[in-house]
């Protein structure tokens, strides 16, 4: 597609915390869909939404067994993110902010992110059609 858009998307909040992250996995995920490549910078506790440690876990509040509780992890939707790329022909170019990455300790993800810098969102929104930041409150 040589008219391809790219979307640039900041996202800023960790994992399992709030709706906010959802979303934007959402968005990215129906850009993707539509045939735009997308970048995503993260930045503060986003840098954990692709951390490879994540683990599905049971729930003994409500009984259930980790195949019963069926908990989602972020990482499997981040790592399908690229995969629904690669199908359709789409690039995304995940950046995790090395600086966040070093204070968190968040140093391993599922494939795909690469480490970075602030340096790289300021490319990303330059080069894009559009960038969309999902602050934290």
């Amino acid at each position: 597609m040589a008219d391809r858009k790219t979307l640039t998307f900041a996202l800023m909040d960790p994992p399992y915390e709030n709706a906010r992250t959802t979303t934007a996995l959402r968005l990215i995920d129906i850009a993707v869909r539509r045939g735009f490549d997308v970048n995503v910078f993260a930045y503060e506790g986003a840098v954990n939404v692709p951390f490879a440690k994540q683990a599905p876990h049971a729930n003994a509040v409500h009984g259930r067994d980790v195949g019963e509780e069926d908990h989602p992890n972020p990482k499997d939707w981040v790592a399908a993110l690229f995969k629904e790329a690669e199908k359709r022909g789409s690039k995304i170019d995940w950046v995790q902010c090395g600086l966040c990455v070093d204070e968190r300790g968040a140093t391993e993800w599922v494939p795909g992110p690469r480490r970075g810098s602030p340096a790289d969102l300021v490319k990303f929104a330059e080069s894009s059609d559009n960038t969309l930041v999902i602050p934290t409150k």
